[in-house]
């Protein structure tokens, strides 16, 4: 996994083999995010629509939009609201503003009620209309607005009055009256221009007059985020951690995967590998206790990224994979020997396994009735491993599954075996194939389980 590429088929992967863990963060996170929305109250939002006539460039109207959730329009509205203990720093926090197309401004309200943030929407709409139409001049000077006809009234007085002079000059007679005549009319054109231009520049006033599109509506629903996204959220958030957690620890995991480096972390030979016959429910290990009940409930007892079995070959190619690996443990002890097989506890692969090569030795060794028999099954624990000293063995074969167990937990299995007096002989590694369907003739000899020798009650090594 750590060198692999994080595809969909790997997320597939860990939302089919862990959907009980998955489905159980899922009703945590929904139940976390239910607390979160009892410990915030719910919120109510509307807008109230101000429309600014005129033209007005796109950087103008976000500049009336800062005005209008500025601390001098927001300090007037809380004034005018007059609301207990809410000052205009809170509500600054409550109010927003936003320009749209149209020359609309729209400004929101947020507050604990429908009809708290319908007054507040209201009256930040009407102090920032106020406060807009000040700037500009509206109510600066009452008799501005007769200024411009005063202007005109002047141009047509001095127009007539040109026309006048231009009238009693004597009409060309001499070269002082043709100057003075063309002066006049030159005059007279430049005060037309003059007025006409005054008449142009009036519109200016035609950004005043700002006007409130009515009453902002009550709001009906609550502001996001409300309890359902809270609780939707919840769920999301905790699969997806699960999910990332999963993956993190996937790249991030020292477990040996080969069987190769499995057998160079416990310094032996690999003899090679057998498999194991397993069903949908795969192989669990059995470890007693309630941590072990309670895995098995959330459904994590196995590996999520353990690659899917592969097709098992016929119990005839089965048992020849057993037969070809204890042909070499004769060849490397040669005459009647006895080998202490062990396991690692909780590797249930391993447990059958062993099993299997213990059948596999009695039937191709028949002993006598006294005899003991040529393998000795003993489960060790990985953590603080303790194998049984050394009595008529010739050595110890180890056998394992691989993705379970990192280096040093095989290193300190292969020291406790020589603290123990006991070489290892080498190491057979199980892999999972799909079982068969069961013969109707008999059981098949995959599924006996031999009593493992040097184990307490519990399965542990004595």
């Amino acid at each position: 996994m750590s060198d692999d590429t994080i595809r969909l088929v790997t997320i597939g992967r860990i939302l089919r083999r862990r959907r009980r863990l998955l489905t159980v963060l899922a009703l945590v996170g929904a139940l976390v995010g239910y607390g979160t929305s009892l410990l915030f109250p719910p919120r109510y939002t509307t807008s109230a629509s101000i429309l600014l006539p005129g033209a007005w460039q796109e950087r103008e109207l976000l500049t009336q939009a800062q005005i209008a959730t500025s601390s001098v329009v927001v300090d007037r509205a809380a004034a005018a609201l007059g609301w207990e203990g809410v000052d205009g720093d809170e509500l600054r926090e409550q109010v927003a503003a936003q320009a749209s197309e149209g020359n609309i401004i729209k400004i929101s309200g947020t507050a604990e009620t429908p009809e708290r943030a319908q007054r507040l929407a209201d009256q930040v709409a009407r102090q920032f209309v106020t406060f807009a139409a000040r700037v500009m001049g509206d109510n600066a000077d009452p008799d501005a607005a007769g200024r411009p006809e005063e202007l005109r009234e002047m141009v047509a007085q001095a127009a007539r009055r040109i026309t006048e002079l231009s009238n009693a000059t004597d009409p060309g007679r001499t070269v002082e009256s043709v100057q003075a005549r063309t002066e006049l009319t030159k005059l007279r054109t430049a005060l037309q221009e003059a007025a006409d231009k005054l008449e142009q520049a009036d519109p200016a006033t035609d950004r005043a007059g700002m006007v409130v599109m009515g009453p902002a509506p009550r709001p009906t629903a609550e502001a996001p985020p409300t309890t359902v996204h809270l609780v939707a959220a919840g769920a999301v958030l905790f699969v997806l951690v699960a999910v990332i957690g999963h993956l993190t620890a996937a790249r991030t995991s020292r477990r040996l995967r080969t069987g190769p480096e499995m057998a160079a972390a416990l310094r032996s030979a690999l003899l090679g590998t057998v498999d194991v016959p397993v069903d949908g429910a795969a192989y669990r290990p059995e470890a007693p206790g309630p941590r072990a009940r309670i895995r098995r409930l959330l459904g994590v007892e196995g590996r999520w990224n353990a690659p899917a079995p592969r097709a098992s070959a016929d119990e005839t190619g089965q048992e020849l994979r057993y037969r070809r690996v204890y042909a070499r443990l004769r060849d490397r002890a040669p005459g009647r020997m006895r080998l202490l097989v062990v396991v690692p506890d909780g590797d249930e692969l391993a447990r059958r396994a062993a099993g299997q090569l213990v059948l596999t030795a009695a039937g191709d060794e028949p002993a006598a009735d006294d005899a003991d028999p040529a393998l000795r099954v003993v489960r060790v624990a990985v953590p603080r491993p303790t194998v049984p000293d050394r009595a008529d063995e010739a050595g110890a074969l180890v056998v394992l599954s691989a993705g379970s167990w990192t280096a040093e937990e095989l290193s300190g299995i292969a020291e406790a075996c020589a603290d123990a007096g006991h070489a290892l002989v080498g190491t057979v590694l199980a892999e999972p194939v799909r079982a068969r369907a069961a013969r109707t003739g008999g059981r098949s000899r995959h599924g006996a389980k031999p009593v493992l020798a040097g184990t307490d009650a519990t399965g542990s090594s004595g």
